[in-house]
C-alpha cells in the first residue's frame, strides 16, 4: 500500500492519495488530481523513484499538449535529491508513527478511512484550514465547524 503526498515550499499539505499499488498508473492518478486542484508547479522534488519520474514527465507532457495558448509552457523541473526530499519525509513521519503503532492495516478500505482522518487532523494542527470570521481557530473549533 502506498501513500502519495505533495507539500508546498512552506510545508503545507497540498494533496494526498492512497493507493493499493505503487505503479505508474497510481502515480499518474495522483499527479493529475494534484495538478487539477493546485495547478502546475515549476519544479517537483522527488526521491530516486523511477516510477515517479516517469509519471511526472508523462503528466507534464499531457498538460503542455492540452495547453491551447500561444505561449508554450516550460517543462517541469524534476529535482532528485535525498536531501531536498527531507521536508516531505519529516511531514510523513507523523503518519508513519501512528500507522506503526497500529501494526499496519488489514484492509485497503480501512486504511483509506484512517489515513484520511490522520491527514485531516494533521492539516488542522498545521492550521491549514482558513475561516473568514476566525483566522486562527483551535482544533476544537475546527471540529465544530466540520460537524455543522
Amino acid at each position: 500500500m502506498y501513500l502519495y503526498r505533495a507539500i508546498d515550499s512552506v510545508g503545507d499539505t497540498n494533496e494526498f492519495f492512497f493507493s493499493e499499488h505503487g505503479d505508474l498508473a497510481a502515480a499518474k492518478r495522483f499527479l493529475r488530481k494534484a495538478f487539477a486542484r493546485h495547478g502546475r508547479p515549476d519544479r517537483i522534488i522527488i526521491d530516486g523513484s523511477r516510477t515517479n519520474h516517469e509519471a511526472i514527465a508523462c503528466c507534464d507532457l499531457e498538460d503542455r499538449l492540452r495547453n491551447r495558448s500561444r505561449r508554450s509552457k516550460k517543462p517541469i523541473r524534476i529535482c532528485r535529491s535525498k536531501y531536498l526530499n527531507n521536508r516531505i519525509e519529516q511531514d510523513h513521519r507523523r503518519i508513519k508513527r501512528r500507522v506503526r503503532s497500529m501494526l499496519g492495516f488489514k484492509s485497503t478500505a480501512r486504511a483509506q478511512v484512517m489515513l484520511d482522518g490522520i491527514e485531516m487532523i494533521h492539516m488542522m494542527r498545521k492550521r491549514q484550514a482558513r475561516f473568514a470570521y476566525n483566522p486562527r481557530p483551535s482544533i476544537v473549533e475546527q471540529f465544530a465547524i466540520l460537524a455543522a
